[in-house]
């Protein structure tokens, strides 16, 4: 049990760092590249580490599963965050992200037999979506390229957020192998294919240059994001109930935030405290039991 939450703790602190670091390698590495680079190494290592310990990986029948997967959750659900945060900055990245709870609500009571809205999961969407207008209220009445670029960021989080929430009611839904750890092995290196496949169509590789700072930032996100937490992540969820492990949600958009502000002088303000608040209290009111 020390272990899980051992595990559970490393999820709280690494997925709260990597919106900073993905702020910091977007300083000269392209967005496809970037997801791409991140989840293909990440795959890569972890599935040789499976297999030195005698793990097959799925087979043929079940990558038409896993490439569906790879592709919202990984090709959309993380690739439009690093787009985004071009635009928007790394803590009110996390900030909005912490939605993702809201749409896996609406994505659930959309589908056959899934969850009906009640009105505790109601009233929690709208005290977080007003806590989303409180965010970007300003840049929507601003007008101008910036504001422009801040509100289709926010966009792109909303439908990073909503293809996750899909992926993860199609997990729940099917059986995607016996093993989840070379299944999430194999869907990272199929996610990375994808990207970095995107990313040469459009020409990324020749605008793609390393500092120390950048290759740091992007060998973090690699192995301490994707390999290190995702099977902390794995792991957590097999030994501690889920009640528990999804208060990193909580704790991620804090981390973020003070290391926005502290490292790279992000925006602080009021109004960011504000539309923080709302949004995890909303965050919270929908995923209260009773």
């Amino acid at each position: 049990m020390t272990l899980a939450y051992l595990a559970w703790i490393t999820v709280c602190v690494v997925w709260g760092t990597t919106y900073l670091a993905i702020r910091v390698a977007l300083e000269t590495v392209p967005v496809l590249l970037l997801a791409g680079f991140r989840w293909f190494v990440a795959g890569v290592l972890l599935s040789s580490i499976l297999l030195a310990t005698g793990r097959r990986l799925p087979g043929p029948r079940m990558w038409g599963a896993l490439i569906f997967l790879a592709f919202l959750m990984n090709v959309l659900g993380n690739g439009l965050v690093v787009w985004a945060e071009k635009s928007v900055a790394s803590g009110l990245t996390a900030v909005v992200i912490a939605t993702t709870p809201f749409w896996t609500v609406l994505v659930e009571a959309c589908l056959p037999r899934g969850d009906r809205f009640s009105r505790r999961a109601i009233a929690g969407l709208a005290i977080g979506f007003i806590g989303i207008v409180v965010l970007v209220w300003p840049e929507l009445t601003m007008g101008g390229s910036s504001g422009r670029a801040f509100v289709a960021g926010v966009v792109a989080l909303q439908t990073a957020s909503a293809a996750w929430a899909v992926g993860t009611s199609y997990t729940r839904r099917h059986k995607i192998g016996n093993d989840p750890f070379t299944a999430s092995a194999t869907q990272m290196m199929f996610s990375g294919v994808m990207l970095l496949s995107l990313a040469t169509a459009r020409g990324e590789w020749a605008a793609l240059t390393f500092t120390p700072r950048s290759f740091a930032a992007l060998v973090y996100l690699s192995i301490a994001g994707s390999l290190v937490a995702y099977t902390a992540y794995v792991y957590a969820i097999k030994h501690l109930p889920l009640s528990t492990v999804s208060l990193y949600a909580y704790i991620n958009p804090i981390i973020a935030v003070a290391l926005g502000t502290a490292l790279l002088g992000e925006p602080f303000s009021p109004r960011i405290v504000i539309a923080a608040v709302l949004v995890l209290a909303g965050m919270w009111v929908v995923g209260r039991r009773g």
